[in-house]
């Protein structure tokens, strides 16, 4: 929990910064662990409930362990009349995952959500924050093949 408590101390002991915490411990671990937010609960004096409140309330977190690539695809208007959900169902058999599971590997966790607010890109894919617009069928291969390299 070393780690954990130099986080805390970076933040001065605020329970007003349990955001910015919770994101500083989602770096470290890739998703929000239970014993980690117990510890926080504890050292901040903050009830565990409020604390799962902010962390199930912004879908930036997770409480579930995330491969090492988050892949979100976009699911709104403008991307699922443009393909969005071809796209999905290609990245679902590629990954032989369904949205909202992690591969065996750990190497990729896949989502949707309801708009990215880039609808002229549509249909768009973003990996690790990094966004992917007119993404086809076709793309999905070779948009993997990138993430994949780095693996090795």
């Amino acid at each position: 929990m070393k780690k954990i408590e130099n986080i805390l101390k970076q933040h001065d002991h605020r329970k007003e910064r349990i955001i910015q915490i919770l994101n500083d411990i989602q770096k470290i671990h890739n998703y929000l662990p239970k014993d980690v937010l117990q510890y926080v609960s504890r050292r901040l004096k903050l009830p565990l409930s409020e604390i799962y409140s902010i962390a199930t309330f912004y879908a930036a977190f997770s409480l579930k362990p995330r491969g090492k690539h988050l892949v979100t695809v976009c699911m709104g208007t403008a991307c699922h009349v443009r393909g969005a959900p071809a796209v999905l169902n290609r990245l679902e058999d590629r990954l032989g995952v369904t949205s909202g599971s992690t591969t065996q590997d750990n190497q990729f966790t896949l989502k949707t959500v309801n708009c990215l607010g880039a609808c002229a890109l549509a249909p768009i894919v973003v990996v690790d924050e990094e966004y992917h617009g007119q993404t086809s069928v076709n793309k999905v291969d070779r948009l993997l093949k990138t993430y994949e390299k780095e693996k090795n």
